[in-house]
C-alpha cells in the first residue's frame, strides 16, 4: 500500500523529471518535454519512451508505453497495442491498452469508456476503476474506488485504507482484500523503482532523525563558510524582527504556491512552474537550516553566549528532538517560517540591525584572524 512518505517521494521525483524544459511530440522517438502527444488520427509505431510534465496519447501507439510524467492521459479516441507502465502525479485512461498495465500515482483513473485487454496493477493514493479489463487487477492505494460499469476478468487483488464496491460491477474471479500489494513501476531517471507495502526489516526513527541532522549538518555548515555575512544578517532579522520575519515567510509560504499555480495554468508558464516549485522546496530546505541557525542563537542569548558554530548545531539538534514530542511539529513550522522570513527579509537587503553581529560577534572578538569567525 502507498505511505504517505511514498507519495511524497513519488511527486518530487515526477516533479523534477516534468520540469524539464521544451516541447516533443511521440514522431520523435523516445521523448522529453514539457508536453509529449500523439495526436487523435496519428499512428507512432514502435515503443515510445516519454518523459514530460503531460503526455497524451490520443492517437495510436502501435507498440509499448513507458512514461514518467506529471500527467498521464490515454484519451477514448488513444490505442496503445501494446503494455503501459508509468509513474505520474495523476493518470488516466479512456480508450483502449491491448496489453498489460502497470501504473504508480498520485492518481489512477480507468474510465468507464476504457478498454484493458491484459492485467491492472495499480499503485496510488486514489485508484478509481470503472472500465473492462481482461485479466486480473492488483490495486495498492490508500483509498479506491469500484464504479458500477466495472468488468473483470480475472480476479480483483487490493489493500487499501478506504474501499468501495459497487455491487453492479463484475469480477468474475472473486474480490479478495490481501496484507500486502508491491507494484513494480518503470524507472525514474533511469533509477528503478518500487512502489507498495512489503515486509522488511524496520529501521528506527532516530536512525533517519540522526541521518537528517548530519546531512542538515552539513549543509548549515557550507551555508556558513560560503556566506558568514549573510548568514549573521539572517540571524540578526531571526532573532532581533521574529515578528516581522514570521509575517514574512508566512505570506512567502502562502504567496509563492499561488504563484506557481496560476502559472501551472497557462500552457506558456507549465515549465516555469515546475522549475520553480523544484526551486521553492530547495529554498525551503535552505531557510529551516536559517530556522535552526536562528533558533540556535536564541537559546545561546539566553545565557549570554555566542557562536554560530554551536548555535547551528543546538538549532538543529533543538528541532530533532522535536520529532519524538507532541506537537513539535508545530514548533518545527513556526522555526521554519522565521527562518524562511529572515531568509526572504535579508536578500531584500534588510538587517536585523547595523552590523548584525549578534551571532558571531563573540567568536570574532575572542579569535580575531580566526577565517571561520
Amino acid at each position: 500500500m502507498f505511505t504517505s512518505k511514498q507519495l511524497v517521494a513519488l511527486l518530487l521525483a515526477v516533479l523534477v523529471v516534468g520540469s524539464l524544459a521544451g516541447v516533443a511530440t511521440a514522431q520523435q522517438g523516445p521523448s522529453a518535454g514539457g508536453t509529449v502527444v500523439v495526436e487523435e488520427g496519428e499512428t507512432f509505431t514502435g515503443d515510445l519512451e516519454a518523459i514530460g510534465g503531460t503526455v497524451v496519447i490520443a492517437g495510436t501507439v502501435d507498440g509499448n508505453v513507458e512514461t514518467t510524467a506529471g500527467t498521464v492521459l490515454v484519451t477514448e479516441t488513444g490505442e496503445i497495442t501494446g503494455t503501459l507502465e508509468g509513474v505520474a502525479g495523476s493518470a488516466t485512461i479512456e480508450g483502449t491498452v491491448g496489453g498489460d498495465v502497470s501504473l504508480s500515482a498520485g492518481a489512477v483513473f480507468v474510465r468507464d469508456t476504457a478498454t484493458i485487454d491484459g492485467s491492472l496493477e495499480a499503485a496510488g493514493g486514489n485508484v478509481r476503476l470503472d472500465g473492462a479489463v481482461g485479466g486480473d487487477v492488483r490495486v495498492g492505494a490508500e483509498d479506491l474506488v469500484v464504479g458500477p460499469n466495472t468488468r473483470v476478468g480475472g480476479s480483483l487483488e487490493y489493500n487499501a485504507e478506504s474501499t468501495a464496491i459497487d455491487s453492479a460491477a463484475v469480477v468474475d474471479g472473486g474480490v479478495t482484500e490481501v496484507d500486502n500489494v508491491g507494484i513494480d513501476s518503470p524507472p525514474i531517471a533511469g533509477v528503478p523503482v518500487e512502489f507498495g507495502q512489503f515486509e522488511g526489516p524496520t529501521i528506527p526513527n532516530w536512525v533517519f532523525s540522526g541521518y537528517w541532522l548530519l546531512v542538515n549538518l552539513v549543509l548549515g555548515s557550507i551555508i556558513v563558510l560560503v556566506a558568514p555575512e549573510f548568514a549573521r544578517r539572517v540571524t540578526g532579522l531571526g532573532t532581533k524582527k521574529a515578528v516581522r520575519s514570521g509575517g514574512a515567510g508566512l505570506l512567502t509560504i502562502v504567496g509563492v504556491p499561488i504563484v506557481l499555480l496560476v502559472l501551472l495554468l497557462t500552457i506558456v508558464g507549465i515549465p516555469l512552474s515546475l522549475a520553480g516549485g523544484v526551486g521553492f522546496l530547495l529554498a525551503l530546505w535552505v531557510a529551516s537550516i536559517y530556522g535552526a541557525l536562528v533558533l540556535g542563537a536564541w537559546l545561546l542569548s539566553l545565557a549570554d553566549y555566542n557562536n554560530r558554530w554551536v548555535a547551528l548545531f543546538t538549532g538543529l539538534f533543538v528541532l530533532t528532538l522535536l520529532d519524538f514530542v507532541p506537537l513539535g511539529g508545530v514548533l518545527e513550522f513556526a522555526v521554519l517560517i522565521v527562518g524562511l522570513g529572515a531568509f526572504a527579509l535579508a536578500l531584500r537587503g534588510e538587517s536585523g540591525h547595523d552590523g548584525d553581529d549578534d551571532v558571531g560577534a563573540a567568536d570574532e572578538g575572542s579569535q580575531e584572524g580566526a577565517p571561520m569567525a
